[in-house]
């Protein structure tokens, strides 16, 4: 299903929506770098910064981001969660091509390459995939590991038949949106739900392989995250059981 220009008049053509929890070290540089990469593109763009819970100056910094450039708004949710910032920033989106980056990362050519193939109807959603032919994972062996063991139990349990649902992601909003709108997960399982959703849904999911280096540890446990999440697949199975 392509794109559709729907909307206000003065919609931007793409929305991206960034969230931010505890952000204030490198958010700046991030979005000095996104302004100015989509300014050189010519296409007219919204950045949504979706600050969540953060106990440092993140959303100060944000709200003052969002003064300095005319391109950037910035909202607030008083409590922590990822996968519920991604969810708030699909629905605001204003544009009909939304792109998910993390402040840590982020990558022009996805968005450009990805945004193509919404545009041009090839897929609504596209997955920069960590694990598809051709990417490159250079995090420490445990992360991968816990990337690949998720990836199987998803095939397995849930027939999903992406290799990757976590990351970078280009959506039709016209599409997803409505999806979104039934996910009940948060967290770390929200773009799980989506791009579960959407394949069930007979939504076209692309991937295109990318790099992944990390560049900080990761901000939860291996153990606790684990245990969240199969709490959480728990929790999707009976959803989409009564559905």
């Amino acid at each position: 299903m392509p794109a559709d220009a729907s909307g206000p008049s003065d919609a931007p053509e793409l929305s991206v929506v960034l969230p931010a929890h505890n952000e204030q070290d490198i958010l700046e540089a991030t979005i000095s770098t996104l302004v100015a990469g989509l300014r050189r593109t010519g296409t007219a763009f919204e950045i949504l910064i979706v600050e969540n819970g953060s106990t440092d100056g993140t959303a100060r910094l944000a709200a003052d981001l969002a003064a300095a450039h005319a391109e950037v708004s910035a909202v607030s949710d008083p409590r922590p969660d990822y996968g519920k910032a991604l969810r708030r920033g699909l629905l605001e989106a204003r544009a009909a091509i939304v792109v998910n980056f993390d402040v840590d990362y982020y990558d022009l050519e996805f968005l450009r390459r990805a945004s193509d193939m919404i545009r041009s109807g090839q897929a609504g959603v596209v997955v920069g995939s960590k694990r598809g032919a051709g990417s490159e994972d250079t995090r420490p062996l445990p992360r991968r590991l816990v990337t690949g063991g998720f990836a199987l139990l998803l095939r397995v349990g849930f027939g999903l038949r992406a290799s990757d649902t976590h990351g970078m992601k280009a959506l039709d909003r016209v599409a997803l949106a409505p999806l979104a709108e039934h996910c009940q997960l948060g967290t770390d399982l929200f773009d799980t739900e989506l791009v579960l959703r959407a394949e069930r849904a007979g939504i076209v999911v692309a991937e295109i392989p990318v790099r992944v280096e990390e560049v900080r540890p990761a901000r939860s446990p291996i153990a606790r995250r684990i245990l969240r999440t199969v709490g959480g697949l728990r929790k999707l199975r009976v959803a989409l059981r009564e559905e």
